[in-house]
């Protein structure tokens, strides 16, 4: 989609995932201490009101699917197990963030796996009510590009 008037889709700056977290100390705990992600801003207000902002690297949005959703859930987990939302976290160990992160409270839903994508994957139950994936990358993006099934849409 482009706007009126002119050749060049909307730019877009940042994608910003807003959860609310009733144990906001321990999902701030959580995300930032165990999970690592940098904390960019922090802001209070009123009636306690308190955000924080962390910093997750390169966003993207995926979009699956029913069919896919279903297959990742049984590639990773062996079941149906994620509702609408997932997040997705590329690190550069899932092994060990996994065991860093149930050491932190979140609970292993399916250890980590090696994917058909050639990614190792890890699902957990985190603070905040989220579902998460934990992936590391096995493959440079030329090395996937060469795999059946890969590609792009465009």
């Amino acid at each position: 989609m482009t706007v009126p008037g002119n050749d060049q889709p909307p730019t877009v700056r940042q994608l910003r995932l807003v959860v609310e977290a009733d144990d906001y100390d321990a999902a701030v705990a959580f995300f930032r201490d165990a999970l690592g992600l940098p904390e960019q801003a922090a802001y209070s207000g009123d009636g306690d009101a308190r955000v924080v902002i962390l910093e997750a690297g390169r966003a993207t949005l995926e979009l699956a699917n029913p069919a896919q959703k279903r297959m990742i859930d049984e590639v990773e987990v062996g079941r149906q197990v994620a509702p609408r939302l997932r997040v997705a976290f590329e690190v550069d160990d899932s092994r060990a963030v996994t065991e860093r992160l149930i050491a932190a409270g979140a609970t292993e839903v399916a250890p980590p796996t090696v994917t058909p994508w050639q990614s190792l994957n890890a699902r957990l139950d985190a603070p905040a009510g989220l579902h998460l994936t934990v992936f590391q990358e096995l493959l440079d993006p030329a090395e996937r590009a060469a795999l059946d099934g890969f590609g792009t849409d465009a």
